[in-house]
């Protein structure tokens, strides 16, 4: 199995606050891996790293590199990441264009894309497949979908950009649990079809019960890594992540 993301001995700094400790971890292609912790962990921190978002939101890695395919992405503009690399993030709070609607939204995730109007259609009907509550409100404004709607614009926003690698922060946030299941049936399908998925989720139970493998995170460090399997059964994730 091909190694698509490597994240070596990062170091990580908040102005004066180092938040990540040196961590490291690997995404295989065709995976979902899951990143698990408390609030503070270094979770959220993980990922804009990965995704180099600039300045003022970004952290300054000061030790250790981010391979992606075995390049570096230390060098590497945030634009780039998504035009040139076909990496995405659904950010935590979604962050959809709420005076736009539901179709603008994922029109604006084509701007990079190169590959013809018919490959951009049949990237439209699949979100419409996967979510059909957003081809029923596909002309209405996203400030006035419900949570969980705007949770499934913002998915289908990052797969209109055709990522071959999908980041998630806390997708789940805020949804009732049958919406919940829903996404995460989505992500499945997903997968299933080709899509590599590194995700961040509070609901440890739930990332365990559809990743294939996950990662511990505390105060900036890597306590625990494994199988999913493995870490639903360790006895200290248990305890403190999973309710006994």
């Amino acid at each position: 199995m091909n190694t698509l993301l490597e994240v070596k001995n990062l170091k990580v700094r908040y102005g004066n606050i180092e938040a990540l400790h040196g961590i490291s971890l690997h995404v295989d292609e065709g995976e979902i891996v899951t990143l698990i912790g408390a609030n503070g962990a270094g979770k959220s921190t993980t990922l804009m790293s990965i995704c180099r978002l600039p300045p003022p939101e970004a952290p300054r890695v000061t030790e250790g590199d981010i391979l992606y395919k075995g390049q570096s992405l230390l060098n590497v503009p945030p634009h780039k990441v998504v035009s040139d690399l076909n990496m995405a993030l659904v950010p935590e709070g979604r962050r959809i264009f709420g005076n736009l609607t539901v179709e603008e939204n994922l029109r604006l995730a084509t701007y990079a894309r190169t590959d013809g109007s018919e490959n951009i259609e049949r990237d439209y009907e699949r979100v419409y497949q996967l979510f059909p509550r957003l081809a029923e409100r596909r002309k209405q404004r996203s400030e006035s979908l419900s949570g969980g709607e705007q949770q499934m614009l913002a998915m289908g926003r990052a797969i209109m950009t055709k990522c071959q690698f999908l980041m998630l922060d806390e997708p789940s946030m805020g949804l009732a649990p049958l919406l919940m299941y829903d996404m995460f049936r989505a992500l499945k399908e997903l997968n299933q079809s080709g899509l590599t998925i590194l995700l961040i989720e509070q609901n440890a139970n739930l990332a365990l019960r559809f990743s294939h493998r996950g990662y511990v995170l505390d105060t900036g460090e890597i306590t625990a890594s494994g199988t999913s399997e493995e870490l639903r059964a360790d006895p200290e994730v248990k305890k403190a992540y999973l309710g006994g």
